[in-house]
């Protein structure tokens, strides 16, 4: 009777032992969250560099300013759920004048909601699906699934790459392909790029008409409306 005791007691820890290594195995997973810290006060700045190309009056405008983004406060969304307040400043570009020298003005508020499957972000009032858990090269979603936009297919095309991203070289960097569609009268390119422990640090879209049609030569070289915009970190912190 004591023998069979003892094995009984020898077998249930045995199952304890294991249940616990596999936990400790599944909870040291790496899933990728470090590319989106969600902490309070986190900020990060960023130059913008914008051309716009309009057809009515043949005229190319240039925009160049700067974007903070800052992680003020958290509040629970119209989905019940717990959403980060990001507020959005600017300052417009002044060739006379240092950046340092110009005041953030507040240009807009969006909404983060982030959690251990995917971050999103309310944009303009427009939710996007921004990354999904575990980040994993190749890895394809439904970025448009909670809007009305219809649906398009985001792709990690490279993570864990080193890059240099404005001035800086960061050493953990991920790219978003979101949109790459090319026609003989259309092309639209969109991609962003996330660093470990910074978040987002470039974005760019580029979206380009033509109706006069050179089968050889492509959009770019024969704009005729449209808009490319690059949005580059500058730098990042807490405050």
């Amino acid at each position: 009777m004591k023998k069979s005791i003892l094995i009984l007691l020898f077998f249930s820890v045995g199952i304890i032992a294991c249940s616990k290594q596999k936990n400790n195995t599944a909870s040291s997973v790496d899933l990728g969250l470090a590319y989106y810290p969600t902490q309070l006060g986190k900020f990060v700045v960023y130059d913008v560099d914008s051309i716009i190309y309009t057809d009515l009056t043949k005229d190319t405008l240039i925009f160049k300013y700067r974007i903070k983004e800052k992680l003020a406060d958290t509040y629970t969304d119209n989905l019940g759920q717990t959403a980060l307040r990001m507020e959005r400043y600017i300052k417009k570009y002044n060739p006379t004048i240092s950046y340092d020298s110009i005041p953030w003005l507040m240009k807009e508020v969006w909404s983060v909601t982030a959690d251990q499957l995917k971050v999103q972000v309310v944009e303009s009032n427009t939710r996007f699906t921004k990354l999904v858990f575990p980040i994993q090269d190749k890895a394809s979603w439904n970025g448009n699934a909670n809007n009305a936009l219809g649906e398009q297919s985001y792709t990690y095309e490279y993570i864990d790459r080193s890059e240099k991203i404005g001035p800086t070289t960061l050493q953990n960097v991920l790219q978003v392909s979101q949109k790459d569609v090319r026609t003989l009268i259309n092309y639209e390119h969109v991609i962003e790029k996330y660093a470990k422990n910074i978040g987002l640090v470039y974005r760019e879209i580029t979206n380009l008409q033509s109706n006069a049609i050179v089968a050889s030569i492509p959009v770019e070289d024969r704009i005729e409306q449209g808009l490319i915009y690059k949005q580059t970190l500058v730098t990042h912190g807490y405050e």
